[in-house]
């Protein structure tokens, strides 16, 4: 389960058939795991698995590892997000998700940064701004296509015009930026299909 719903289709749905109608009354618990996330905010990411390891996300942004067999934890990484950072946004210090992609871990978080960490270590191997103010946070699951990490804004509560953003998966390097709303006018358009865009709006 290597990336947000399991596929880029996102079918949310497992093809394995190890477990069906006949045999699932014979599960039970075999371990358990603390995630011990932060107080103050919700856990809403579904966990990655790869190699036999569990990948996670908790509130204020907090990553960790564990061995999906044991339920023994690997490593956890706190980047330490100011709490007063986001006091005033609407949904709370969540995160819905991280990306796996070629050793490494991804995700976006609520100090408007994109981060890549090792996936054996959870050292940090990159760290890119990508919001222009503290009203636009990233909550949203990234996802890797290609090798370019894709990063979604969110910040809509405080009229903050949306954009999407890719990152090359190595470095962090910004490969392109695409705005799902035009902005002013007056200035010139990122792209064709905002200046269409930009037609049917009035008043």
């Amino acid at each position: 389960w290597l990336t947000y719903g399991r596929d880029y289709a996102e079918t949310h749905y497992s093809p394995l058939k190890q477990i069906d109608t006949t045999n699932v009354q014979r599960l039970g618990l075999a371990w358990s795991y603390d995630t011990e996330s932060p107080t103050g905010g919700r856990v809403e990411a579904t966990p990655l698995m790869s190699n036999g390891t569990l990948y996670g996300i908790l509130a204020w942004d907090v990553m960790f590892a564990v061995d999906a067999r044991t339920g023994k934890y690997k490593w956890r990484w706190d980047p330490e997000i100011p709490r007063e950072h986001i006091s005033t946004l609407c949904c709370g210090p969540v995160n819905r998700g991280v990306a796996l992609y070629k050793g490494k871990v991804y995700a976006g978080l609520l100090d408007g940064t994109v981060v890549a960490l090792d996936q054996e270590t959870g050292k940090v191997l990159w760290r890119v701004k990508d919001t222009f103010n503290d009203d636009t946070i990233l909550t949203a699951a990234v996802r890797v296509v290609k090798g370019k990490v894709i990063v979604g804004s969110s910040g809509a509560e405080h009229a903050i015009r949306g954009y999407f953003t890719a990152y090359d998966a190595d470095t962090g390097k910004r490969a392109w930026r695409f705005y799902t709303v035009p902005g002013d006018p007056s200035k010139p358009f990122e792209h064709s299909e905002l200046e269409a865009a930009a037609k049917t709006w009035t008043g």
